[in-house]
């Protein structure tokens, strides 16, 4: 039978949604495969492992260590490594993430093995991933070796949680030693809301916002929303929002199910992590705004008339 490994990644002790698409994808490679999750962790990895047997795994393997509670390079690297010698799998996914996309190429120069990253669909033996910005997409399958993909969060649907459903959980003591990165504290600027890159709804700002400021009427539209707030590279190198809501070629790539892009004019940096959006809804005063021609919908107007505007019906509407 083949062995798929479906890497958890964890997140201020919560899973991370695309901890549960990596189960997801490993059925659509193989249906039939035994599903193996790893969790690593310094605490509660115990329940981590059980939700994501819950989520469809079959069972699953937990490494626990003081080492492990902030991601490092060497430290999961040694835990991968111990649980992959003892699992011996046919393949891993993992979520390419900021951990993922620094952990995946790491293993996979270990094994001696290739790896296709960022993949957003799997169609038979063959996995799409955008390229060219997002301009276009390439199918890419893997003839030898371990199947080892990285997949691009929200495209990949997790399968029902069944809270019934239950397995093993293993734990596998791993020596974690020679670490040349440690973790002192982590001072978090980001908002204490929903997480950027696995938003279902995004409600994103770019320089028409004109001001730090001009990013309130957003934030109450995404409070509302349940959305996450984001932002262009150039709001964020105007000094109006912190870089880790950066969304684009060299900030965060972004697919939720709604992007609603405020005062954004388009620049193709920007596109290269937003195009993906199931639906793009663009609000500019600009009609010639570049943002347009990727919109699913356009408001041509001032946001910062639009926007309240738009709160207040969407308030509105939840009450009725």
């Amino acid at each position: 039978m083949t062995k798929l490994l479906a890497f958890a990644e964890l997140k201020d002790g919560e899973i991370r949604n695309v901890s549960y698409e990596t189960i997801s994808a490993a059925r659509q490679i193989d249906e039939g495969a035994e599903v193996v999750a790893i969790v690593f962790g310094n605490q509660n990895v115990e329940d981590a492992a059980k939700q994501m047997i819950q989520y469809g795994a079959d069972r699953a393997v937990t490494v626990t260590d003081d080492k492990l509670e902030h991601y490092t390079s060497d430290g999961y690297t040694q835990a991968a490594m111990a649980v992959i010698d003892q699992e011996d799998p046919d393949g891993l996914v993992m979520g390419h993430t900021s951990a993922g996309k620094d952990l995946a190429p790491r293993i996979a120069s270990k094994l001696d093995s290739g790896l296709i990253s960022d993949i957003t669909g799997i169609e038979g033996d063959q996995f799409v991933r955008p390229i060219y910005s997002g301009k276009a997409f390439e199918k890419k399958s893997i003839k030898d070796g371990k199947t080892f993909v990285t997949i691009r969060p929200n495209n990949i649907a997790p399968l029902d949680q069944d809270e019934s459903r239950s397995g093993d959980v293993s734990a596998l003591d791993v020596d974690i030693q020679d670490l040349r990165t440690i973790i002192k504290d982590v001072i978090r600027k980001a908002s204490d809301g929903v997480d950027l890159s696995e938003a279902n709804i995004v409600v994103a700002g770019g320089r028409g916002v004109k001001s730090s400021e001009g990013f309130e009427p957003l934030y109450e539209m995404a409070d509302v929303l349940g959305a996450a707030v984001g932002a262009s590279r150039g709001a964020c190198d105007a000094g109006y929002c912190d870089y880790s809501l950066q969304i684009g070629q060299t900030g965060k790539v972004v697919t939720p199910d709604l992007y609603i892009a405020c005062g954004i004019s388009g620049a193709i940096q920007h596109l290269a992590g937003m195009s993906n959006s199931k639906v793009i809804v663009a609000i500019n005063k600009d009609p010639e705004a570049n943002i347009f021609n990727v919109a699913d919908y356009g408001i041509v107007g001032d946001l910062f008339d639009v926007v309240p505007k738009l709160t207040e019906e969407l308030k509105a509407l939840q009450v009725n």
